[in-house]
């Protein structure tokens, strides 16, 4: 088994800085201004660390620098370089890696929704992917759950080569970064994928809202918001789910982005991880969150702005989470998922957590690190 790998190094920089994705020059040179720090890199090597540890040697192909080499150096595997044009920080350097390793089974790409179009349209025929989870809200189907959870699958791939099951079928969608940012949630079908057939690890394509849980949602957020604590901040999470909390406090929440809540009232509106440590100072902390439609992710998937210091001020039990009956029914897993970036924090995050369905209604779920 034979293995290509491409990293997006600008992938998913917008997200603790609230930009909801780094797609186009100019919103990559405004994440840095805000001073985003690359991320798919870190991701990547975790990822091939584990690769690394479990079937040492495997065959790699990368391409040179921050698009793959820099973070496979002093691993135990076999590299090859592939020789490519300098990078220009377009998508075009992904089609050109990609198209330079056709003679590989497996490419892994470290990227969100956009790196997984330009990966998948630029395969060869039968040539599978996997990609390592890096971007802001990933839609498609073809992702790890955690960067750990690729390597795992690539190790089981090598180990288990006549045991392995494709799905042709994996879906590959993208979302316009610009209507996000206004508010709008339009994900396109690019197409599909082939990619590993392990449900258990790979996130599901992304589903939305039901407008018959609308009511159930707003009970639950009545209820929340009338336990809130006084001084206490309650940092709000994207989505219908969590905004319902803001809604019933007859205030308007920011669909698709993260706002601050004090007394009742909200004080910050769709912040960024900076003005979010800013905000809670020294006073107690609660999140409140939703979970992404059929995926089941709690944490890491547009909601980065809620850093990993925030979230362990908050510890497990300050989560607040809402969720839809036939939200839970629909998971393709029965689990949660944490991806905060800190896989330390992320298991100490993992056990049982209370969702709230209804008013006085809670389901336990079990939340994961993958």
């Amino acid at each position: 088994m034979k293995f290509g790998l491409v990293v997006n190094p600008i992938a998913g920089m917008g997200g603790r800085v609230g930009l909801k994705g780094t797609d186009g020059a100019d919103t990559v040179a405004l994440a840095l201004a805000y001073g985003a720090t690359p991320q798919s890199g870190l991701r990547a090597r975790r990822a091939l660390q584990r690769l690394s540890d479990r079937a040492p040697n495997t065959s790699l192909t990368v391409a040179a620098g921050d698009l793959g080499a820099n973070w496979a150096d002093g691993l135990c595997l076999d590299l090859a370089i592939v020789d490519l044009p300098a990078p220009t920080g377009t998508p075009e350097d992904t089609r050109k890696a990609v198209e330079a390793m056709a003679d590989c089974d497996v490419i892994l790409f470290a990227g969100g929704d956009g790196t997984a179009r330009d990966v998948s349209a630029s395969t060869a025929p039968n040539q599978a992917i996997l990609g390592i989870p890096c971007g802001v809200k990933m839609h498609s189907g073809v992702f790890a759950v955690t960067p750990e959870t690729a390597g795992a699958m690539a190790a089981d791939l090598v180990l288990t080569t006549d045991r392995i099951a494709w799905n042709d079928t994996a879906e590959v969608m993208d979302i316009d970064e610009q209507a996000l940012r206004e508010g709008h949630i339009a994900p396109v079908l690019y197409g599909h994928a082939r990619v590993p057939m392990q449900r258990s690890r790979m996130q599901a394509a992304k589903g939305g809202p039901r407008v018959s849980s609308a009511v159930a949602l707003a009970a639950a957020a009545a209820e929340i918001v009338g336990q809130m604590d006084k001084n206490t901040i309650y940092i709000i999470g994207p989505g219908t789910s969590a905004g319902a909390v803001v809604e019933v406090a007859d205030q308007t929440p920011t669909l698709l982005g993260i706002d601050v809540m004090l007394e009742g009232k909200v004080i910050g509106s769709d912040v960024n991880a900076k003005q979010l440590e800013t905000l809670i100072a020294d006073r107690p902390v609660r999140v409140v969150l939703g979970v992404t439609g059929q995926q089941g992710f709690l944490i890491g998937r547009g909601n980065q702005q809620i850093s990993p210091y925030i979230l362990a001020r908050a510890t497990r039990d300050g989560l607040v989470i809402l969720a839809s009956e036939d939200k839970l029914r629909g998971l393709a897993h029965p689990v949660l998922w944490a991806d905060s970036g800190d896989p330390e924090l992320d298991k100490t995050l993992s056990g049982y957590v209370r969702v709230h369905t209804g008013k006085g209604r809670q389901t336990m779920m079990r939340l994961s690190a993958g």
